[in-house]
């Protein structure tokens, strides 16, 4: 029984950080998206709005990068683990 339990888990591992990355991944983009969107929006309606909206963009595409880098540096480390515990 402990080594289904086992097995099971060293599938579930590489699983759960997929869903992880790829949760954090789509969650960046789609704000990106409503904001950029956002911003074409009140282009029309208010270009100081649009220009303060145009410059949140900006910082939260740098904050999407430093993120990326994190989940980049987190990847690498719980595969190395997971690749550790498994030879």
């Amino acid at each position: 029984m402990l080594v289904i339990i086992e097995t099971i888990s060293l599938f579930i591992q590489p699983v759960a950080l997929a869903v992880r990355l790829t949760a954090n991944i789509t969650a960046g983009h789609l704000l990106i998206h409503l904001i950029g969107g956002a911003t074409l929006a009140l282009l029309n309606i208010s270009t100081i709005t649009a220009f303060v909206t145009f410059i949140i963009l900006i910082l939260l595409t740098l904050l999407e990068f430093a993120v990326a880098l994190i989940q980049a540096y987190v990847f690498t480390l719980l595969v190395s683990l997971y690749l550790h515990d498994n030879t």
